[in-house]
């Protein structure tokens, strides 16, 4: 870490909390405190009231659907694309409005770093009470963040009273999970509070010969320094080891027939006998809340970071001939220390007409990754049809890599409410970033830079529930890493225009929301058929949102989401304006859950659910492969036998449904049938 934006950022925060002691003792107006969620503006704000598109997904609907891997948590969401590479089980992959969702990933509002070398942290779902999903760019807040949007983790912690949950899964694929989440106070005063929750999942992989185990814990303590000041400490831990899958398939054989047939779903093209995935990370952070008065209010977040990681998998890379693909090798083993932290000051006062807002902040984040890649894209070659009949090469030259990030920003936002009508929003933030990019016996290719981004809206909170709004932000994302001829990558920025209307109305528990988007991004990543991305021209997505969560009975719950995505990429001079690969345009779901609270049935709920993804293609510069639409089907029952215990089946792909879920180069099957049963008890 370099000591002058260390001093920079330790400064800042002495100053923001001076700056607040000040004001504070200038003010004497009242302050009522809005509880909802922070993500979309870093205050407090119901979502209806914010002029930008925002999902919420809660983890009584989590637990309803038993999701165990975390891009399931926005499968009944408008705007993205969930478990976009099928089966791939070695991170969490998501695509948001047309853009990899890579680099969107926060937790408790910091940012969860995934990059350097398939360094890449994992979320458990288990560990969360809430995944907000932020649409579109987010820079005036967050920095670095792709255009597409962002995906915050919020995790469990301590509860005012004790509470209790212990699970045990089995299902298919060898699945076995045992769960624990306990909380409450620990002193008679209820000032000291404390959670624990801690897993084991240990399962098959969806290909023959792989598999994984987990284990997770994360315990947390909140402790009520005076009754103005609140400090909540959050720790996790967890290791997967296993063998991966290769989730890897050409067009040829996957999409496309052969005159051998096809490639079947759950064949592994790796190198199984050799291939190994062991991933472990640290985290231990803090959340700071201090309440000067009414009128201000200072909360810091911080978090360190630790990840190792060994991985070694083979893949096929192209056809030699009918039968017979050249085989690669990624090979990676290396570690990143990470660190994150951000202040804010809020500021509100109010007049008759008036409510304003005002945000100060300064965060700072610090990326060091060191790696030994020792990868082989001439590793062997393999017969797609009878993998067996295959030879078995060795690892590549090493190479080491040095690579980091170090980012400080400081930014403002203002919220103006008028006449309980109108809203006004306005901010922008100032970034530096110094990005470390070295490898042994090559060209050190670091490099620094400067960005502004600006971010606006105006919300109309109109009759019978009706609130349309229009808003303006910004993006940048400054990449780490070469492209496939050993060039560093340079900045990407990306610019967004959205029109929208949020429609809450009194009868209606719940909420329906639609949005209209254009947004672009300037030297855009896109994929080359190698290890790492080619850069270079645009990437213009345009698109249409409808979603809506309610219920509409007391019994009845109703999560539904349209999705229409017109994604296109420039890569060369003649090369424009073509489709861009793996995104589908049309994406629609609907789940119902009905809960029966009297009768014969009390205690019994079922759920049921159908996930539609439309047609999409293959990159273009690559081939004119298309991928056919497919429609899922799940389906939930769950019964309360008392109190305390409670009885629940799952049922992913209720139909066994055999797809492809896109290609981009390489081709990727979704997921088959999943079946898990669960046992549940509460106190």
């Amino acid at each position: 870490m370099k000591s002058g934006n260390t001093f920079a950022a330790v400064g800042g925060s002495l100053l923001l909390i001076y700056a607040g002691n000040a004001l504070a003792q200038e003010s004497t107006v009242n302050n009522d405190t809005v509880v909802v969620t922070g993500t979309a503006l870093k205050v407090d704000t119901p979502l209806l009231e914010t002029p930008r598109a925002t999902s919420v997904v809660s983890d009584s609907e989590l637990e309803k659907r038993s999701v165990n891997r975390y891009d399931q948590v926005l499968r009944y969401r408008s705007g993205a694309l969930s478990s976009p590479y099928g089966n791939d089980a070695k991170a969490d992959w998501f695509f948001f409005r047309g853009f990899s969702g890579e680099d969107s990933t926060y937790q408790d509002g910091l940012r969860l770093f995934r990059e350097a070398g398939y360094l890449w942290w994992k979320t458990e779902p288990f560990g969360l009470e809430r995944v907000d999903f932020l649409k579109g760019p987010a820079s005036i807040l967050y920095g670095e963040a792709p255009p597409g949007g962002i995906v915050n983790a919020v995790s469990k912690r301590p509860t005012e009273e004790t509470q209790g949950l212990f699970e045990i899964q089995d299902g298919n694929k060898g699945h076995r999970q045992v769960g624990i989440d306990t909380s409450g106070p620990v002193t008679d005063s209820g000032d000291v509070r404390y959670r624990f929750v801690g897993l084991f999942r240990d399962q098959d992989g969806e290909l023959d010969g792989t598999d994984n185990e987990r284990v997770y814990f994360a315990p947390s303590l909140a402790v009520d320094l005076s009754d103005d000041t609140t400090l909540t400490l959050l720790a996790s831990y967890q290791r997967d080891h296993g063998t991966p899958a290769n989730v890897f398939y050409l067009p040829y054989g996957s999409v496309n027939d052969t005159p051998f047939g096809k490639v079947d779903r759950d064949t592994d093209l790796g190198d199984n006998d050799n291939d190994r995935l062991e991933h472990e990370q640290i985290a231990v952070g803090y959340e700071l809340e201090h309440t000067f008065n009414d009128t201000w209010e200072f909360q810091q977040n911080a978090r360190l970071a630790s990840l190792d990681l060994f991985l070694r998998t083979a893949y096929p890379s192209y056809m030699l001939d009918d039968r017979t693909a050249q085989r690669g090798l990624t090979y990676r083993d290396g570690s990143y220390d990470a660190f994150t932290i951000d202040n804010r000051m809020i500021g509100s006062w109010y007049t008759d007409n008036t409510e304003n807002t005002l945000l100060v902040g300064l965060d700072y984040q610090h990326l060091d990754a060191d790696y030994l890649s020792r990868d082989n894209f001439a590793y062997d070659t393999i017969d797609i049809f009878d993998p067996h009949n295959s030879g078995v090469g060795e690892p590549g030259d090493p190479t080491y890599y040095d690579q980091g990030k170090e980012q400080i920003g400081v930014y403002v936002q203002d919220q103006l409410r008028l006449y309980d009508r109108w809203i006004l929003l306005a901010g922008a933030r100032h970034d530096s970033v110094d990005v470390t990019n070295k490898q042994d016996g090559g060209e050190d290719q670091s490099y620094d830079d400067t960005q502004m981004s600006y971010t606006g809206g105006v919300m109309y909170l109109g009759d019978y529930g009706l609130s349309p709004y229009l808003s303006y932000s910004e993006s940048f994302t400054p990449n780490i890493g070469n492209d496939l001829n050993g060039d560093a990558y340079q900045p990407s920025e990306g610019k967004q225009w959205e029109l929208g209307l949020k429609y809450a109305p009194n009868w209606l528990d719940g909420y329906v929301t639609a949005a209209v988007f254009d947004l672009k991004e300037s030297d855009t990543l896109y994929p080359s058929g190698g290890a790492s991305s080619n850069q270079g021209g645009e990437r213009h997505s345009r698109g249409f949102e409808l979603e809506g969560v309610g219920y509409v009975t007391d019994n009845l719950q109703v999560t539904a989401a349209y999705t229409y995505t017109d994604v296109t990429l420039d890569v060369s001079d003649t090369q424009k304006e073509l489709r861009a690969g793996l995104i589908p345009r049309h994406q629609a779901s609907l789940w119902l859950d009905y809960d029966f609270a009297q009768g014969a049935l009390k205690g019994v709920d079922l759920g049921a659910g159908v996930r539609y993804v439309g047609t999409s293609v293959d990159s273009p510069q690559y081939s004119d492969t298309k991928v056919a639409a497919y429609t899922l089907y799940d389906a939930m029952a769950s019964y309360d036998i008392d109190s305390h215990w409670t009885a629940q089946v799952n049922v992913t792909n209720l139909t066994d449904e055999d797809y492809v879920s896109g290609c981009d180069y390489w081709c990727y099957y979704g997921e088959s049938r999943s079946v898990i049963g669960s046992l549940k008890y509460r106190w």
